[in-house]
């Protein structure tokens, strides 16, 4: 077999197993990764799943070392597929002794790929260099040396995302990790052919330098000006019973969103919004830092289903509220206080009451995927069931499997309501059925203590002021008097009663004021 006919084979067998791999029929090998095959499935997720899976597998069936910590953190990987799982996984590997046969050293390539993937530095510079070996190799053996171009993409990439991390942490999520190398590989492919052509015209003479200082300016501009695409889902793409007089109203209500690509919350600057939550919220940085890693990595803002579980007054709704509000997601706020029925999930519309579920309405009215919702106090949801209950509701929009064709009894037809986030507070969990919070997040919320008390009364009373229409300026700061006063009086716990206080001050303040 010529040359040529050697790399026609392995250009076709490639494509075939590149097709299987996105029909989710193929788990791609670390090479194939390197030589720029996309995930199983074209999703990161599902490829880290099905490889932990798999090698944890292998492990335990193999016991001829202690491989006990590196299975445990490979089945946390294949329920967590987050950045801190990947790098659990990093460190067993690194403990585990006599884990050194190809299988393990493939396992470690992989691994560092999908740091990579996520925009860590050290892992990028890895991958350029497993991919520049290969490469090398390549050439050597007069192969095509087409993976010359992913070598160099990875060599920008790296240093794009050192110049980009901030404070130990990297803020690209994965989606434009992937979207950048792919853009950087096909600019070096071009500019590697051109080359070539123009070196095999010019025998005998020395190659212009000028491709190479090309491609360094288009690299440049690349990292100074990212493109970032929007995901989109349709969510309603039928209304049923449309030949109705009900169903030509409902489908009226929904013209805007039937069949229509909406749009999913982009996931912003992190550092950023935890800067500006922290300001605001100093005690419940634990929090803060918990909800906003579930983004590090993703293209789009989707948080698993969340309780924050405190005490009455200690700021949880308003957390709630201030995150979705420096996302820049679209939320609804819903007290669950004397909601009793299954009216959560949508009512049909036979019925004069009839209306579409909380999430579809959400959807419809922000006329984007994927809102969160906000239950407030969620532990006050009646347990009656003579009119549904909202519980057995909520277990069905908390399953994946069940929300990605929900039907709507409004709508009268499977809607995509996955995208949806649910955020939760609690004053206790009591009440709260254990098959509902089996499906949930469950994170403690602190009350602010007294040593808090010089960042949160100087807000309280720059909102009280505003609240009643004056300037900011207006606002005269506390003294220690008064300082010594509240802190008498307020010995840490509820906010609402920091509010008071607060409150009551400024109307001694103004009691105090001489009449004009």
């Amino acid at each position: 077999m010529s040359l040529k006919d050697s790399r026609s084979h392995r250009d076709r067998h490639f494509e075939r197993r590149l097709e299987a791999a996105k029909a989710g029929r193929h788990l791609p090998t670390e090479i194939e990764l390197l030589r720029g095959m996309p995930f199983l499935s074209e999703n990161m997720a599902a490829d880290l799943r099905e490889f932990a899976e798999r090698l944890s597998r292998r492990l335990k069936h193999n016991q001829k070392f202690d491989s006990a910590l590196l299975i445990a953190t490979l089945d946390d990987l294949a329920v967590d597929q987050s950045q801190e799982a990947i790098q659990c996984v990093e460190a067993a590997l690194d403990e585990t002794q006599g884990f050194n046969n190809d299988a393990a050293r493939a396992a470690r390539v992989r691994i560092q790929f999908y740091l990579a993937s996520c925009g860590d530095p050290v892992a990028a510079a890895v991958i350029a260099g497993e991919t520049a070996s290969i490469a090398l190799r390549e050439v050597r053996n007069d192969n095509d040396g087409r993976l010359v171009s992913w070598a160099l993409a990875w060599s920008v990439l790296a240093n794009s995302c050192r110049q980009m991390s901030q404070d130990g942490m990297v803020y690209w999520p994965r989606g434009r990790v992937n979207r950048d190398l792919r853009s950087f590989a096909e600019d070096f492919d071009v500019a590697v052919t051109r080359l070539s052509q123009e070196t095999r015209q010019t025998e005998g003479k020395t190659p212009a330098v000028e491709p190479p200082v090309r491609m360094e300016a288009i690299a440049r501009e690349k990292v100074r000006k990212p493109e970032r695409a929007k995901g989109s889902v349709i969510v309603f793409s039928s209304i049923g019973n449309v030949g109705t007089g009900e169903g030509k109203r409902v489908s009226k209500e929904f013209e805007k969103v039937l069949n229509t690509l909406l749009p999913l919350p982009e996931v912003p600057d992190l550092a950023k919004v935890r800067t500006r939550l922290v300001d605001e919220f100093p005690y419940a940085i634990a929090v803060i830092d918990e909800i906003l890693k579930r983004f590090v990595g993703r293209d789009c803002i989707h948080l698993r289903p969340t309780v924050l579980v405190g005490t009455p007054g200690c700021g949880k709704t308003r957390l709630t509220r201030r995150l979705c509000e420096e996302l820049d997601v679209p939320f609804e706020l819903v007290s669950c206080g004397g909601m009793s029925d299954s009216a959560l999930g949508g009512t049909p519309r036979r019925w004069s009451s009839g209306e579409p579920s909380i999430a579809v309405m959400a959807i419809r009215r922000h006329q984007c995927a994927g809102p969160v919702i906000i239950l407030d106090e969620i532990e006050k949801v009646g347990t009656g069931r003579r009119n549904g209950n909202p519980h057995d509701v909520l277990i069905g929009l908390f399953e994946k499997e069940t929300s990605e064709r929900w039907f709507d009894p409004y709508v009268e037809s499977p809607c995509v309501l996955s995208n949806v986030s649910w955020l939760m507070t609690a004053n206790t969990l009591t009440g709260i059925p254990s098959v509902l919070l089996d499906r949930c997040h469950v994170i403690k919320f602190p009350e602010p203590g007294p040593e808090q008390l010089d960042v949160l009364a100087p807000r309280i009373l720059e909102q009280l002021y505003v609240d009643a229409g004056y300037d900011l300026r207006w606002a005269t700061p506390l003294d220690q008097i008064e300082i010594d006063a509240i802190t008498a009086a307020w010995p840490g716990g509820s906010i609402r009663r920091l509010y008071r206080l607060v409150e009551k001050l400024v109307e001694l303040r103004e009691a105090m004021q001489p009449r004009q």
